[in-house]
């Protein structure tokens, strides 16, 4: 396989894990209008959490699966402190959120150290490209795909649907809006969690590594408004392609700039089109 289309599959598969954090922050988003800064954290705790379980003899696969459930609960916390006051704000949420995300590196650090991580991922290539990868685009369109199906088809997915469309209407149904606030930031910490176990084997991850990944995936979510998960995906991939091509053919130190870069593009050319319309 050509030079190309490795950068593209291996951009691709780190653009799967933006995706998964963008989308955690979407749907905490949507049903709670929180954006919330501590979404990375659950990533890095969800992998850290994998190498303690994996140097205690469990398997692939348990220790994985308990590290995204342990972030799910974390998220579920989270939710809890952020949002748990009947009359909290959003606003207010985020800066819970945000001091949250700060006291979560003094925690890893506490329990891993300062050192950065990893553990190993499924071994071997294909046509030059690390199976890990395909590993991480086959779980994240599984997941992803699922999550849809949750929210179109089911009456749990229904009541989240209808607490983001109007909170007010969904408690005169009868709907628990808290509720389905606490579900969505318990969700989004399992998809953050899910993109922290998937990425740590081709990307090592340490106390801080929640800044790349939540910058990432809030520049993956920005495109699609933090309330499309279609094109937070599409950003997410997008994102991953574009920081592996610079990696390859210009250099690594330029990949942070890209999300950022991205984002504020996103927001000029959002702002741009506002303006065009209301002149209109």
């Amino acid at each position: 396989m050509g030079e190309l289309a490795q950068y593209l599959v291996t951009g691709v598969g780190i653009g799967c894990a933006y995706a998964l954090t963008g989308s955690g922050l979407v749907v905490i988003y949507r049903v709670t209008r929180v954006v919330n800064f501590a979404q990375g954290s659950f990533s890095v705790f969800a992998a850290l959490t994998v190498t303690t379980l994996l140097a205690a003899g469990l398997p692939h696969g348990f220790a994985e699966t308990l590290a995204v459930l342990l972030a799910g609960v974390i998220g579920l916390i989270v939710g809890l402190v952020a949002t748990g006051k009947p009359g909290t704000t959003a606003q207010s949420a985020l800066i819970v959120t945000l001091g949250l995300g700060v006291f979560a590196y003094a925690v890893e650090i506490l329990l891993w150290g300062d050192q950065p991580r990893s553990f190993d991922g499924i071994p071997g290539s294909v046509g030059g490209i690390q199976k890990h990868y395909l590993l991480i685009i086959g779980v994240t369109a599984v997941v992803l795909g699922a999550t849809a199906l949750l929210f179109a088809r089911t009456d749990l997915g229904r009541a989240l649907t209808a607490t983001a469309a109007d909170p007010y209407a969904a408690r005169i149904v009868g709907i628990d809006v808290t509720r389905m606030g606490l579900l969505a930031f318990a969700l989004g910490g399992a998809l953050g969690g899910l993109a922290g176990v998937l990425i740590t084997p081709v990307q090592q991850v340490s106390f801080d590594s929640d800044v790349a990944l939540v910058v990432s995936g809030f520049s993956a979510a920005i495109l699609g408004n933090l309330t499309r998960p279609g094109l937070t995906l599409a950003g997410g991939l997008l994102l991953g392609v574009v920081q592996t091509l610079v990696g390859g053919y210009l250099s690594t130190s330029y990949q942070s700039e890209v999300a950022l870069i991205f984002m504020l593009a996103v927001l000029v050319a959002r702002a741009g089109r506002r303006d065009v319309l209301e002149a209109a």
